[in-house]
């Protein structure tokens, strides 16, 4: 057997394990059947441990390597070997309540994924491992020193911060997909200004590119998340960005009028003879 399928294998019997027997019924056949379940130990703790000895080497080979290029080359090429474990994963979740998911075994390969879809920028792997470590409530590995939510809202604003300060626009969608998966939770008031920084930055960029009346709606929505950063952190530095955006606001032409919705009666025809 693959080692593809025997992780796939290992998350399906954990999900089923962990799963609450109906009530008034059986439990799970996973955990009713002894025979099954100590034929199937060995497997599942080999998948468990290949796993882990494929990370713990991998983690090592990036600390050796001083060049960030490098490391991200490196990342680049090693998620592909983790997807079917990741995947497993990311599958038993979107079924399972929050927080009831079995441990693997492997606990930090996931969250370390996570982390390095970010370094990479591959966004939309990234954002759905965030949603699956936000969902239920999975630690990040100790060497990160932070939250899920504060690394995940850290990183990617940084990421994008770094962008336009290079001139190079940064995904709105992704930004504004952080924002909702992390909306309510508590964080230090610096991370979250970041975040509204870089998504103000981006809105104001979209203003610059849009017509007249999107202009305007965009330029709004850019000084009202700016503001919300300068208010959070006031050294997180919109001050200017903010004042530059009011006067291009006040100098645009006014959005035209909304049409004025059709009178059913007059606008009718006039009945026919």
């Amino acid at each position: 057997m693959s080692l593809a399928r025997r992780h796939r294998d290992y998350i399906h019997s954990l999900t089923a394990a962990s799963a609450p027997a109906p009530e008034g019924g059986p439990a799970p056949a996973a955990a009713s059947d002894g025979a099954a379940g100590h034929a199937a130990a060995p497997a599942l703790s080999t998948a468990a441990h290949t796993i882990n000895l494929r990370l713990q080497h991998d983690l090592r080979r990036l600390k050796d390597i001083k060049s960030v290029a490098g490391k991200i080359a490196v990342k680049v090429a090693a998620i592909g070997d983790y997807r079917a474990w990741v995947d497993g994963l990311l599958e038993a979740g979107r079924t399972a309540a929050p927080g009831t998911l079995a441990p693997t075994g492997a606990d930090e390969v996931l969250p370390t994924i996570m982390v390095w879809a970010i370094d990479t920028g591959d966004w939309p792997y990234a954002l759905a491992l965030a949603d699956h470590v936000l969902r239920h409530a999975i630690a990040l590995p100790a060497r990160y020193q932070r939250d899920a939510a504060t690394l995940i809202v850290e990183e990617i604003a940084e990421a994008a911060l770094r962008a336009q300060a290079a001139n190079t626009a940064f995904p709105l969608d992704v930004l504004e997909q952080v924002e909702a998966l992390v909306d309510g939770v508590d964080m230090h008031d610096e991370v979250r200004a970041k975040l509204l920084k870089a998504i103000g930055t981006e809105l104001a960029r979209h203003a610059d590119a849009a017509g007249t009346d999107d202009a305007h709606r965009f330029a709004s929505a850019a000084i009202e998340r700016l503001a919300a950063a300068q208010t959070l952190h006031d050294r997180v530095g919109v001050k200017t960005q903010i004042r530059g955006l009011e006067k291009a606001l006040a100098a645009l032409p006014a959005p035209a009028p909304a049409p004025a919705p059709s009178d059913p009666i007059t606008a009718a025809p006039p009945p026919q003879p």
